[in-house]
């Protein structure tokens, strides 16, 4: 499982829902304590980190469920090195079409928070601050958003992060057209995210797409209690077996 945003924590509840029926991995990405501090913070360094972490597993063709900018990272994965992914579950994923559907998400962001809110957000140089500020609003309804909690939030790796991501876009969306790897992308039908990320990235790759109702940006969260298995299921039923090649 492969976090979203910057903080791993994030994807705990979700890995624990699945321990008793799966073997499950997470990690802490560049960028945050425990895993190393230094950069460079950007996509091909993210996806050569992921790619040393399936080595050190040594699982063969594992389901790879990414979140977010996770999602967005596992979508990497896919367009550079296939051969290593058995199935691929992307979950609320920042896109591979266009811009990843990040302006209408950012826009709806902006429309769900309160305008004060927003422009405290806008004006603290506290990242942590103005996470706090916004974070209720990816959820189905602010007022019964659960607590942001304890969390670091570091400016320069998301924001050198997301710089990455855009000079490199087009580049994956011609890697992925067609791509080989079965993969399931779920949305949330209560998200700032626009459904049209997921059905872009799944036309573009050929990938089933699973709306959870009543689910903002983390459905684990949103409809606790196993709202991700059909997808975590249906990608383990089409997982690909090695190839002679591989």
């Amino acid at each position: 499982m492969v976090h979203g945003g910057p903080y791993s924590e994030d994807l705990e509840p979700l890995a624990e829902e699945f321990r008793a029926t799966h073997r499950v991995a997470t990690y802490q990405q560049r960028g945050l304590a425990p895993s190393t501090t230094q950069g460079p913070l950007v996509v091909d360094q993210h996806r050569a980190d992921l790619v040393s972490v399936l080595e050190a597993l040594g699982w063969s063709h594992p389901v790879v469920l990414g979140h977010s900018w996770g999602g967005h990272l596992v979508l990497n994965l896919l367009a550079h090195h296939a051969e290593r992914v058995g199935a691929a579950v992307l979950v609320e994923a920042l896109g591979a079409v266009g811009d990843g559907g990040y302006a209408e998400f950012a826009t709806e962001l902006q429309r769900r928070t309160p305008p004060a809110d927003w422009e405290r957000a806008e004006a603290t140089e506290d990242t942590l601050e103005s996470f706090r500020l916004v974070w209720p609003s990816y959820f189905p309804s602010r007022d019964g958003a659960p607590e942001v909690g304890a969390r670091r939030v570091d400016r320069e790796l998301l924001e050198v992060g997301m710089q990455s991501v855009f000079d490199q876009i087009g580049d994956l969306e011609a890697r992925l057209a067609g791509s080989a790897v079965p993969t399931v992308v779920v949305a949330g039908d209560a998200s700032p995210v626009p459904l049209s990320a997921a059905t872009d990235t799944a036309q573009l790759v050929g990938a089933e797409v699973v709306v959870v109702p009543g689910a903002g940006h983390y459905p684990w969260l949103d409809v606790p209690g196993g709202c991700l298995r059909p997808a975590v299921d249906a990608a383990t039923e089409r997982r690909r077996a090695p190839g002679p090649e591989e």
